[in-house]
């Protein structure tokens, strides 16, 4: 499975909008809120969100925070909309992300928060490499993978 990663642009803003979640499920907040707060910390050059493609179709979301004082960067969200759930985007895009990261020399960890009742997500964090740190955040549990 190859995936990357594009800019969100007048192009392909619309389909990452419509991409959704179930009502109530809770593990992650809508594209919308997610594209709010890239907006509102532009100013500081360090929030990153981006489209996950297979090919040339848009399959999903994630947001990216680094911190290049502390050599991190944080994998903020993730998303893939029902329709594109169980066909091995969520993996092959952690583990593009890695490679990335790994290639770029910027950071030392790779970091993310995932809600414990997400054991899906939790599988394949923990299939990957990543570790609870001990903390938790906004009660969801922080990872962390040291590249």
């Amino acid at each position: 499975m190859v995936v990357h990663f594009r800019k969100i642009t007048e192009e392909n803003f619309d389909a990452i909008l419509r991409m959704k979640r179930p009502e109530g499920e809770g593990f992650v907040a809508s594209n919308a809120y997610s594209l709010a707060q890239a907006w509102l910390y532009r100013d500081n050059g360090d929030v990153f969100p981006c489209a996950i493609y297979h090919g040339d179709t848009p399959v999903g979301f994630l947001l990216l925070e680094e911190d290049s004082e502390e050599r991190k960067l944080m994998l903020w969200r993730i998303m893939f909309p029902v329709e594109e759930e169980n066909k091995g985007y969520g993996t092959a895009a952690i583990r593009y992300l890695i490679q990335l990261a790994r290639d770029c020399g910027k950071y030392d960890s790779l970091y993310l928060d995932c809600n414990a009742k997400n054991v899906a997500a939790m599988h394949i964090y923990q299939k990957l490499g990543f570790v609870p740190t001990g903390d938790i955040n906004h009660g969801d549990v922080e990872m962390q993978l040291p590249l």
